[in-house]
């Protein structure tokens, strides 16, 4: 059955029995074989509060670096969910994190893995968070989503647009739950923010204004052993080839290299454009026209921009002026003409002041409501329904990170056509859309 909980929207039905109606239907099977009931406690049978472990989702991680971990103590944290699954490249994580999960649930059961390939194969695993360095994000999802699992995905998304349109239709196409890691949409002044702009507290929406953390500059790195505890040529995995040091798989470092990620103009900037997005009720669409500049570092590991400035005019007139901290504070200021609302972290403010006191009425537009972004993603899996940052939401708010990179790279104005996804009369340009080359054995 599907709910009525956030947008209401089923999604492709699997019809590979769940998990948990196979221990349903084994359980009941064998209490009329047995012919007497079984004697269970009460906690299996999901009493006193407890959820019986047939009704909760079994979920691994996958990458276990420090996002990887916190996002993994947020899924021990949940009733519902059962860890039963790590995986990562590097030994020493891996066993850490089995020695959390098994230390939380006071049991020995955690497996760890490796090779991602192997977890995704396992029948008794619902969902997987992906939490590995950029370049993996659409790898390892395409894997989840073609072996049947429900995901919770990092951002940013891929490397390049295609990348992104091939997750979008293996989504489309296995029915997979799907949550993008873009927390803001689960915290309530994001979402008070875009309300009061979509039920034109502010009058009309003239500009919107967008700061986010910048790439860092760095050294070049010399080549280092690699250590046997690291399995290196599968964290490269479909990147080029590089010499190891130990910098080089330091997210500080990888952050901020193009052949792993497009840098902060998406890996942190992302959270923000997809705030604009949201309270510029374009989640679905995107610009038509983008124009930009950016500063890139001359030599070092770490390549992405450093600074930027970057303008997209929408087709209703909506102008979002996307820039690094330097130029904007760090969040989203949405001004009309009529008045301001400003959004980071933790923090709304407006002008005039009094916006920020409003009560909403029966008439008002309330958006998709979650306050608690795991949370969310574990109703879902369980109602069907499209999670508060889907994937259709999720590309469509990466494809704005791409477009600013682009334009930086091309210093020029580009025509965006957003239902067709290119550039318009601009080979050049549309030739940064493509997949990146990827090394053997890996492709989307």
């Amino acid at each position: 059955m599907v709910g009525h909980y956030g947008r209401g929207i089923p999604l492709q039905m699997s019809k590979t029995p769940t998990r948990r109606s196979f221990i349903k239907k084994s359980l009941s099977a064998a209490g009329i074989a047995m012919g007497f009931p079984c004697i269970v406690p009460g906690s299996a049978l999901g009493l006193n509060g407890a959820v019986a472990p047939s009704n909760r989702i079994t979920t691994a991680t996958i990458g276990l670096g420090g996002q990887g971990v916190g996002v993994m103590r947020v899924f021990l944290g949940q009733p519902d969910a059962q860890v039963i699954a790590v995986c990562d490249v590097n030994a020493h994580r891996r066993e850490d994190a089995k020695t959390l999960v098994n230390s939380h649930y006071g049991e020995t059961g955690c497996a760890v893995y490796g090779d991602f390939r192997e977890l995704l194969a396992r029948n008794d695993l619902d969902a997987v968070q992906i939490v590995a360095p950029d370049h993996w994000h659409v790898p390892l999802a395409l894997a989840a989503a073609r072996a049947g699992k429900d995901m919770y995905v990092e951002k940013p998304l891929g490397l390049s647009m295609a990348a992104n349109q091939a997750l979008r239709e293996a989504i489309r196409t296995h029915g997979n739950v799907f949550q993008f890691g873009t927390q803001h949409r689960s915290e309530r002044n994001f979402r008070f923010g875009c309300e009061l702009v979509r039920n034109g507290r502010i009058g009309r929406l003239q500009t919107i204004r967008v700061g986010s953390l910048p790439s860092l500059v760095s050294e070049n790195l010399s080549e280092e052993p690699v250590p046997d505890w690291l399995d290196y040529e599968m964290w490269l995995g479909p990147a080029p080839w590089a010499p190891f040091n130990n910098k080089r798989i330091v997210n500080q470092y990888w952050w901020h290299n193009y052949d792993y990620s497009l840098g902060f103009v998406a890996g942190y900037g992302v959270h923000y454009v997809d705030i604009a997005q949201w309270g510029n009720n374009t989640e679905l669409s995107g610009p038509v026209m983008i124009e930009g500049a950016g500063v890139f570092p001359k030599d070092g590991m770490r390549d992405c921009a450093i600074a930027w400035d970057v303008l997209m005019t929408y087709s209703n007139g909506v102008k979002l002026v996307y820039t690094d901290t330097s130029k904007t504070p760090e969040g989203i200021t949405f001004e009309g003409d009529e008045g301001t609302v400003y959004v980071t972290l933790g923090r709304t403010t407006s002008s005039p002041d009094s916006l920020v006191k409003t009560a909403w009425g029966p008439n008002d537009l309330r958006l998709y409501e979650s306050n608690d972004h795991v949370k969310n993603f574990l109703e879902c899996v369980k109602s069907r329904v499209e999670t508060i940052c889907p994937i259709e939401v999720a590309v469509r708010s990466d494809t704005l990170c791409h477009l600013s990179d682009i334009a930086m790279r091309r210093c020029r104005k580009l025509q965006w056509d957003p239902i067709a996804e290119r550039f318009a009369g601009d080979e050049d340009a549309n030739h940064y859309l493509a997949a990146r080359s990827m090394r053997e054995p890996w492709r989307l």
